[in-house]
C-alpha cells in the first residue's frame, strides 16, 4: 500500500500588541487640546456589531448627567474650565443680536482625515458638535440687575425667561439649576449651525462664563474595512466672534483654538485552527486504496479535505510557503528518485467572507505567488466558522506515481499563511 502524505503547517498572523496611546500634537497658542479615544474590539457574542466604542472619558454635563447623554447618542468635553472673563457691557433690549448672549457651535458634520500610524493608510471620520452649556456668570446680582428680591425670578426677568427656556433652534435638555444671585446651569442642543441668542432685558455691566461644556457626535468609519493599528487625526475649531463656535462680540475667551486629536484604535482578531493530526494530510483515492491493489485500477485523483475553523474580524490574504516547488504551486517529491509531481491546493470560506471582488470563496486556488488570494474581506465578526483547504495530485501525474510491485513515497512540507497584513 503506498502512503502519499504531506505535512502542512497553518500559521497565525503575528500578535499584535497594541496600547492605548493619545497622539500629541504641536499645541498652538491659546489652544485647548482636548483627546477624543475610540476602540473596535469584535465581540464574539454580538458579531454583527461591527463599530467603534467611543473610549474618552465624559467630562462635565455627561459625566453628571449620563443617562441624559445616552438618550441623545452624545457625548460632552469640558473646554473652559477656568471659565470665560466676565466682559460687558450688554444693553437692555438690545437690537443686535451679537451685541449679547449668544451660542453658535460648528453643529454641521466635518469630514477629517485619520491616518495608521504606522503604514499611513488613510480613512475618514466625521464629527459634529451637538450642544454647549455651562455656566453664566453676572457681574452682579440679578436682583441688583432687575430690582427684584427673588434671585429665581430675577433670573427670569433679566431675559424674559431663564436659561431653561433655550432659544431657536437650540433646544434645552435638563436640569439646570441656579448658582446663587449671579450664575445660572443651561444646557443647549445645537441640531444646526444657528445662532441661538438671549436678549437681556436690562443692562449688564458684565458677563461670562464660569466653565464651558460642548458635546459632540461621531460617525466612524467600517472597523472592518481598516487594519489593525492606531490611526490619529485632529480637528481644530476657533472660539471667537465669526469663529466656528461663536459667543458673540461681547462675551471672547482666552483659548481661541480648540483642538480634538483623535485616537481611532482597531485590534482586529484573526485566529485559525485544525482539528488535532490536521496537520498530517495523506492523499488517498475516492473510496480508497481497494481498487488499485485488488484489480489494479489506477485512481483518478488523489486528494485530501481538510476542515479548519476560521475566527476573524480582520481583511487577511493567504499565501503558501513550500518545501518542493512546481510552478506556480508546491510539490511533493518521491524519496529514492527525487522526482516531483505537483500538488494543487484551493481553500473554501464560510459564509460572511468574500474575495475581493465581493464574491464567496469556494475551491479557490492557491497559488505561490499569492495571485487571487490577496483580500478577503469579512462582512461581519466571524467566530469559529468552518472553512475547508483542498488537496489534489490530477491524474495525469498519478499515473507516473503509480507502477505495480514498486512502494513509493511521496512527501514535502507546505505552510498555508493566513496573512492580517494586507
Amino acid at each position: 500500500m503506498m502512503n502519499l502524505w504531506t505535512a502542512f503547517q497553518l500559521l497565525r498572523t503575528r500578535a499584535i500588541l497594541i496600547g492605548c496611546w493619545l497622539s500629541v500634537s504641536a499645541m498652538k497658542a491659546g489652544a485647548i487640546v482636548l483627546p477624543i479615544t475610540a476602540t473596535f474590539n469584535p465581540e464574539p457574542g454580538n458579531p454583527l456589531k461591527n463599530e467603534f466604542k467611543n473610549t474618552t472619558p465624559n467630562q462635565g454635563f455627561c459625566r453628571d448627567y449620563p443617562n441624559i447623554c445616552r438618550a441623545h447618542n452624545i457625548f460632552s468635553l469640558r473646554s473652559h474650565v477656568g471659565g470665560v472673563p466676565l466682559n460687558g457691557p450688554i444693553e437692555a433690549n438690545h437690537a443686535d443680536i451679537r451685541a449679547g448672549a449668544m451660542i453658535k457651535t460648528p453643529a454641521a458634520w466635518r469630514n477629517l482625515s485619520v491616518r495608521h500610524r504606522e503604514t499611513g493608510e488613510e480613512v475618514m471620520l466625521e464629527v459634529r458638535i451637538a450642544g454647549m452649556g455651562g455656566v453664566y456668570d453676572l457681574s452682579h446680582s440679578v436682583m441688583e440687575l432687575t430690582g427684584t428680591t427673588d434671585y429665581r425670578v430675577g433670573h427670569r426677568v433679566l431675559w424674559g425667561s431663564n436659561w431653561a427656556t433655550a432659544p431657536s433652534p437650540c433646544v434645552s435638555i435638563g436640569p439646570n439649576a441656579y448658582y446663587g444671585y449671579t450664575g445660572f446651569a443651561f444646557f443647549w442642543l445645537t441640531p444646526e449651525e444657528q445662532v441661538c441668542s438671549k436678549q437681556a432685558k436690562f443692562p449688564i455691566p458684565s458677563l461670562g462664563y464660569r466653565y464651558l461644556d460642548f458635546t459632540y457626535q461621531l460617525r466612524t468609519p467600517d472597523p472592518l474595512k481598516m487594519s489593525t493599528g492606531i490611526y490619529e487625526g485632529t480637528q481644530v475649531y476657533t472660539i471667537m466672534p465669526g469663529g466656528d463656535f461663536d459667543l458673540g462680540d461681547i462675551v471672547a475667551p482666552t483659548d481661541s483654538i480648540i483642538q480634538l486629536d483623535f485616537t481611532l484604535i482597531v485590534e482586529h482578531a484573526l485566529k485559525v485552527d485544525v482539528p488535532p493530526g490536521g496537520n498530517q494530510i495523506e492523499l488517498v483515492p475516492q473510496g480508497g486504496w481497494q481498487g488499485w491493489l485488488n484489480q489494479g485500477r489506477k485512481p483518478v485523483r488523489l486528494f485530501r479535505d481538510q476542515t479548519f475553523t476560521i475566527s476573524t474580524s480582520s481583511r487577511f490574504k493567504m499565501r503558501l510557503e513550500c518545501q518542493y516547488i512546481v510552478g506556480n504551486t508546491c510539490a511533493l517529491r518521491e524519496a529514492k528518485s527525487a522526482d516531483l509531481v505537483p500538488l494543487q491546493m484551493g481553500v473554501s470560506l464560510p459564509n460572511g467572507l468574500t474575495d475581493a471582488s465581493g464574491q464567496s470563496v469556494n475551491r479557490l486556488p492557491l497559488r505561490l505567488d499569492g495571485s487571487g488570494t490577496e483580500l478577503f474581506q469579512p462582512g461581519f465578526y466571524l467566530d469559529r466558522k468552518p472553512g475547508t483547504l483542498h488537496f489534489e495530485i490530477a491524474r495525469e501525474h498519478v499515473e507516473s506515481m503509480l507502477s505495480e510491485g514498486v512502494r513509493k513515497t511521496y512527501s514535502g512540507d507546505v505552510t498555508v499563511i493566513w496573512d492580517s497584513e494586507v
